[in-house]
C-alpha cells in the first residue's frame, strides 16, 4: 500500500533510524543544567502573574482561594522541573505502561468513580480526588509518537488505522462519562499529531465529512440532553436569556464592556456584582477583559503566543522524530487550550468546559498542563551542558 501524502510532503523529514543526537553544544544559559528553558519559563511565569492578578479580582478578593492557587503553581512547577529531568528515552519506555494505566483508570472511573452535578469523572484516592482523563491529554499524543516513530512516515494505511484506535479508545470512555470538552481535546491533539506525522489536509478533511455526516446520529443517540441545550443556546442564546443563555450573554457583555482600556482591576461590574457566574474558573477571561479591556487581552494572548511560538521553536529543533511528533503535540494542546476556552467564551464555540490554562482557578488541569511544559524543556535543553 503507498503513504497517505497525497503528494505532499510529511512535516518530519528525519528518519528515526538515521537520528543521532548532536555533540553536546554549550549554552550560557544557568538553568540548562536543570533543564529549563528560561524563555519558556519566563513566559510561564508571565502567565501566571496575570492569572493570580485576575483571580483575586474574580473570586471577590477571597485570599484563601489565591493562597489555594498559589500552592496550585508551585506544585505545578515543581512536577514541571521534575518531568525536566526525565530523560526522554525512559519517557519512551514508560510511554505504554502510561497508556495503559490510563484506560485502566478510565475503566475504574466507569465502575467506582465519584458522581459529581450528573458526571461519573473522578477517582477518590482517600486524600485527594483525581480526573484520570487529564492523563490521557499527555499520554495519546506520548502513546502516538511512540508508534508512529517506529513505522515509516508519513504512515501507511494498517499503521494509521492502529493510531485512530489509540485515540478512540480513551475518547470513548471519557464520553460515557460524560466529559465532551475533554474527549473533544483528547480526540483535537490525536489528529494533531496525526498531521505533523505527514498525514495531509485532505485526508484530515475526508476523516472530519465523515464525523459530519455522522452528527446526526451522534446527536440523537450520543449526547445528553444537556449538551444538545449547549449546542442550541451556541447557536441562539437570546431563546433562553435568563436560563440556559445566561452565561454565554453576560460573558458577552462583559467582554464589550470592558472597551480598550477595562474598567479597571476590581472595577468591573459584571464579575463584582456576580452577574458572571464561574468566573474564577471558565468564564475568568471575561472578567479580564472587562477589567483590562482590548489592551490587556491583547498583552495577554501576546503572553499565549510567544509560549506557542518557542514550543514550536523547540520541536523544530529537536534532533529525533519521536521529539519532534512529541514537542509540537504537546504545544498544540496548550494552544488548543487557549483558543476553545477564548472561543467559548466570547460566544464563537459552544461552552465545553475547559479551563484557560494558567490563569483559571484549578489544580489538576493546571499539573497536567505544567507537566507538557516539563517535557518540551527536556527536549529543548537535552543537547546542551554547561
Amino acid at each position: 500500500m503507498g503513504t497517505l501524502n497525497y503528494g505532499a510532503r510529511p512535516l518530519i523529514f528525519l528518519n528515526e533510524r538515521s537520528a543521532v543526537d548532536p555533540e553536546p553544544r554549550i549554552t550560557l544559559d544557568p538553568l540548562a543544567r536543570l533543564h529549563l528553558d528560561t524563555p519558556l519559563l519566563l513566559g510561564l511565569l508571565s502567565a501566571a502573574l496575570i492569572g493570580l492578578i485576575v483571580l483575586y479580582s474574580s473570586s471577590q478578593q477571597d485570599l484563601g482561594l489565591l493562597l489555594r492557587q498559589v500552592a496550585h503553581l508551585g506544585l505545578g512547577f515543581v512536577v514541571l522541573v521534575a518531568v525536566a529531568q526525565v530523560p526522554l528515552r525512559y519517557l519512551r519506555q514508560l510511554t505504554p505502561w502510561l497508556y495503559g494505566a490510563g484506560i485502566l483508570l478510565l475503566v475504574a472511573v466507569l465502575l467506582f468513580g465519584t458522581v459529581r452535578q450528573g458526571a461519573q469523572r473522578w477517582l477518590n484516592l482517600g486524600i485527594v480526588q483525581f480526573q484520570p482523563s487529564e492523563l490521557m491529554k499527555l499520554a495519546v499524543p506520548m502513546m502516538l509518537a511512540w508508534y508512529l516513530t517506529t513505522k515509516p512516515l508519513p504512515p501507511r494505511w494498517p499503521y494509521l488505522i492502529v493510531g485512530v484506535v489509540i485515540i478512540l479508545l480513551p475518547v470513548l470512555l471519557i464520553l460515557k462519562q460524560p466529559d465532551l470538552g475533554t474527549a473533544l481535546l483528547v480526540a483535537m491533539t490525536g489528529v494533531v499529531l496525526l498531521f505533523l506525522a505527514g498525514v495531509s489536509w485532505r485526508l484530515i478533511m475526508v476523516l472530519a465529512a465523515l464525523v459530519a455526516a455522522a452528527a446526526p446520529l451522534f446527536w440523537q443517540l450520543g449526547m445528553r440532553d444537556y449538551q444538545r441545550q449547549r449546542v442550541l443556546t451556541f447557536l441562539n442564546p437570546e431563546s433562553d436569556p435568563l436560563g440556559a443563555g445566561w452565561n454565554i450573554i453576560q460573558s458577552k457583555i462583559a467582554i464589550g464592556s470592558g472597551g480598550l482600556y477595562g474598567k479597571g482591576w476590581l472595577n468591573g461590574t459584571q464579575s463584582q456584582l456576580e452577574f458572571l457566574p464561574e468566573g474564577s474558573t471558565d468564564f475568568i477571561f471575561a472578567v479580564f477583559a472587562e477589567e483590562f479591556g482590548l489592551i490587556g487581552v491583547g498583552i495577554l494572548i501576546g503572553v499565549y503566543l510567544f509560549l506557542v511560538v518557542r514550543g514550536l521553536f523547540i520541536a523544530l529543533r529537536a534532533t529525533t522524530v519521536y521529539a519532534r511528533l512529541l514537542a509540537g503535540s504537546l504545544i498544540m494542546i496548550f494552544f488548543i487550550y487557549v483558543f476553545v476556552n477564548i472561543g467559548m467564551v466570547s460566544g464563537l464555540l459552544p461552552v465545553v468546559g475547559l479551563p484557560l490554562p494558567l490563569i483559571s482557578y484549578g489544580g489538576t488541569a493546571l499539573v497536567t498542563i505544567m507537566a507538557g511544559f516539563g517535557m518540551l524543556m527536556h527536549i529543548a535543553t537535552h543537547r546542551f551542558r554547561t
